[in-house]
């Protein structure tokens, strides 16, 4: 995630800097009982029901599977998701930073 900085400096003269906003490293996964589960460095939800739940994270691809599964609390500007149901198994597919390829819609809309 970078920001484009644009100076002017009179008579057309700009100055350009790029800066890095937020480098997330911080990916934590806090999980209380089997009922309660908190991830800190959510990029996105990919897709979530009562049994599954598929995030991006810093980390890579990261799939939730259990019962009951409800999203209590998402806020990706601070990149924590907060989930409460039965957590059977955690398990990451994809690493990090590897990109998906296109999906029906996305082939559909070019």
């Amino acid at each position: 995630m970078y920001q484009e900085l644009v100076i002017f400096l009179g008579k057309g003269v700009r100055v350009v800097e790029e800066r890095q906003l937020a480098l997330r490293k911080k990916h934590q996964i806090t999980l209380q009982n089997r009922e309660r589960l908190s991830i800190d460095g959510v990029v996105n939800v990919e897709s979530f029901d009562d049994m599954e739940i598929v995030l991006e994270t810093d980390a890579g691809t990261l799939v939730v599977r259990g019962e009951g599964l409800h999203i209590r609390e998402l806020n990706i500007d601070s990149a924590n998701l907060a989930v409460v149901g039965h957590i059977s198994m955690m398990e990451y597919t994809g690493e990090v930073g590897q990109k998906k390829g296109k999906g029906l819609l996305g082939r559909l809309f070019k």
